[in-house]
């Protein structure tokens, strides 16, 4: 067995003990493709306000502009798929992803070990861990490395475990055995097109980030929401997930085994009048360790306030 082909099996062994759901590998190299797809979505301002996809195109395009002299990009998954759900079918939802522990530090925690393993098992290594944290096109990456396919909804998603996961990726400059992309299996399958409240997916395969209901109740950091888009959030106040409910493929998913990303049976069991009621002191407790923290108490009572 070749030294790139034994230090790959490692590092997907080592992944999995980890908790990661997948991990692959590709060869760190220029998206070309991709860089023309984002320069014109740049270009149509599909990404809103959120002005900080201007900066630093290159390093979203080229690997080695992160990691100098990378050679490898491992992608890896990681479940956050629960099926405890908010009892009050009134309250004002909440993405799935957010019900837990903040993801970039749970993640990028198990992330920190594998890369000191494979410094342990290959030597001195020249590597970076990404967590949704730095200019990296992971769902890119992780359709490059045969984890699964980006579909009609723009998520990444696996035949067997659907779409529940988060991403993340090491950049190293280790020669590693490359694994090949995997069939598309969206097949004439248009039901998140078909469900979007927002038409954010405005055609299959693409994205109108500036309509999303994630968009607007996460990035948007305007004092106001749009009135056009009153009546239209299906009670969302953080974040969606309509285009993950009704896709097929996630009728695959399973309850994740992470502790941290329990939800707590107080965030839960919330009301829609305690909901809005909540004070800064009841957000900042309920969210102590948390993804909703970003958009901060103020944000959030505007959401809860726009859903009436």
């Amino acid at each position: 067995m070749s030294k790139s082909l034994e230090f790959s099996s490692y590092i997907k062994r080592k992944a999995i003990e980890l908790g990661f759901s997948n991990c692959g590998i590709s060869r760190a190299q220029e998206l070309t493709e991709e860089a023309r797809y984002l320069e014109t979505w740049l270009n149509q301002d599909r990404h809103g306000k959120m002005n900080y996809m201007l900066n630093h195109f290159d390093k979203r395009i080229d690997p080695t502009k992160l990691v100098e002299g990378a050679r490898s990009v491992i992608s890896l998954s990681f479940n956050y798929y629960t099926d405890k759900k908010q009892t009050d079918p009134a309250a004002p939802k909440i993405a799935m992803y957010a019900l837990g522990q903040d993801y970039h530090t749970v993640v990028r925690d198990r992330l920190e070990q594998l890369l000191d393993s494979i410094r342990t098992e290959a030597g001195a290594v020249n590597g970076r861990c990404f967590v949704d944290s730095a200019p990296v096109l992971e769902k890119a990456w992780a359709q490059r490395s045969g984890i699964g396919w980006i579909g009609k909804n723009t998520n990444l998603l696996t035949k067997r475990q659907g779409s529940y996961f988060f991403l993340a990726e090491i950049i190293l400059d280790l020669d590693l055995a490359y694994d090949s992309p995997v069939k598309d299996y969206c097949g004439s399958c248009t039901r998140c097109v078909d469900a979007c409240p927002t038409q954010a997916i405005y055609e299959p395969y693409k994205l109108d980030a500036s309509r999303c209901i994630s968009y607007f109740t996460i990035e948007l950091k305007d004092q106001m929401l749009p009135d056009q888009y009153q009546g239209k959030f299906d009670n969302w106040m953080y974040g969606c997930d309509i285009c993950q409910q009704v896709c097929p493929i996630n009728s695959q998913s399973q309850p994740h085994h992470t502790a941290e990303f329990e939800p707590s049976a107080e965030l839960l069991d919330m009301s829609k009048e305690q909901w809005q009621d909540l004070t800064e002191d009841g957000f900042k407790k309920l969210f102590k360790s948390s993804a909703v923290k970003r958009t901060k108490y103020s944000g959030l009572k505007r959401n809860i306030e726009f859903l009436k």
